[in-house]
């Protein structure tokens, strides 16, 4: 009798989302060991190492960058079709309080960094702060459990996916290369292709995969960054409003536990590698620093609470149920857990490696403090 209490309580916690933020934060560690270690040179140059053939011949890090990150945009895209199909973005009265607190949870941030980084050569890394991290946020928030309502556990998860939906947005148009023409048209054809087959009732996803693979290849090739690609292909894959499954749902359920449990790890492992050096802290007061750590704790909470009180008081929306302004607070400060999506955006914004090792240490020090202050406050405040 204990062992299947004990298998049913392991069950619970493994889909309770809990193990995902527990696996990304070893990954952190075990990244920050390494990189501060004899094992640095061997780990990069293990990254470093090339991995197929002609045209894909890239390195470990650009495949886990490029590629396993447009199969995590991939699930972000169906959690995000779906949402707008049966779920909290289904209505206007619905979408409208996390897509405007997602809104003031970008805009705040990006204006903060913008202020501490005007006229210096890192002003272009604005985007970092906008993002929040799903796996993190939700991974306290599942930890707070009857701490908090269940609300407003879907209200993060609706404000992190259009969150994301934004950072999308910001890499698609401000972080790209140099736009190649035929890529793009040829991706194009693709897109096409995927949503007439979409219109025509097509229910075999892997009529939607196999294409998908060359529109990653082509967009990869555009200039545009290949992880845009998982999102279109996403949005292009059938659902209902029914309760049979879809194709949608089917392809959702089979890529969550590889995403949670292997790439985002993955990710975590291969970028937060940050060897700490004396200057980082003189970093973290440094224009960058304060942009991005600022941008994140107060830039987060201030964009997410304001325009969540503006979105009510001009009735477009209500409160979360039995939620009140204080727990809206502590949600805006889980919102500043910048982690993976924000790290990802400073890849994009730099070339100069002491720029990202310091957008890497103020990220990971504005997260760590966004998410114990969003803890410890969530924890102290009680159900309205």
């Amino acid at each position: 009798m204990a062992k299947i209490i004990n298998l049913a309580v392991f069950k619970k916690f493994f889909r309770s989302g809990q193990v995902g933020g527990f696996l990304l934060l070893i990954c952190v560690a075990i990244s920050l060991l390494i990189a501060n270690t004899s094992a640095k040179e061997g780990f990069e140059a293990l990254l470093a190492t090339k991995l197929g053939l002609g045209a894909l011949n890239y390195s470990i890090i650009a495949w886990i960058n490029d590629a396993l990150m447009a199969i995590f945009f991939l699930l972000v895209g169906l959690e995000i079709k779906r949402e707008l199909v049966e779920g909290e973005l289904s209505s206007l009265k619905s979408a409208a309080l996390p897509v405007v607190a997602a809104l003031g949870g970008m805009l705040v941030p990006a204006l903060i960094y913008s202020v501490f980084n005007t006229g210096t050569a890192t002003v272009g890394g604005w985007g970092i702060p906008m993002a929040t991290d799903i796996a993190f946020a939700l991974a306290i928030i599942a930890m707070l459990g009857k701490n908090v309502p269940a609300s407003l556990k879907i209200f993060l998860a609706a404000l992190a996916i259009v969150d994301d939906l934004g950072a999308i947005l910001v890499i698609a148009m401000f972080y790209t290369n140099q736009i190649h023409i035929e890529y793009l048209l040829m991706a194009g054809g693709i897109l096409a292709l995927l949503v007439l087959m979409n219109y025509f009732g097509v229910q075999k996803l892997v009529f939607y995969l196999i294409p998908g693979i060359f529109l990653w290849y082509f967009i990869h090739h555009s200039g545009i960054h290949a992880t845009i690609a998982g999102v279109l292909l996403a949005f292009t894959i059938p659902t209902n409003e029914t309760a049979v499954l879809s194709p949608l749902e089917k392809l959702e359920h089979f890529l969550t536990v590889p995403v949670n449990y292997l790439i985002m790890p993955v990710f975590a492992l291969a970028n937060t590698n940050i060897t700490f050096q004396k200057e980082m802290i003189s970093g973290l007061v440094s224009p960058l620093g304060l942009g991005i750590v600022v941008g994140l704790f107060a830039g987060k909470t201030i964009g997410v609470s304001l325009f969540s009180w503006l979105a009510v008081k001009l009735k477009w929306a209500n409160l979360p149920t039995e939620a009140g302004w204080t727990h809206i607070l502590g949600l805006g400060m889980l919102a500043g857990i910048g982690f993976t999506m924000s790290i990802f955006i400073s890849l994009l914004s730099f070339s100069d490696a002491l720029h990202i090792s310091e957008a890497k240490f103020a990220i990971l020090t504005a997260s760590i403090i966004s998410g114990l202050a969003g803890f410890v406050f969530l924890k102290s405040i009680k159900k309205v």
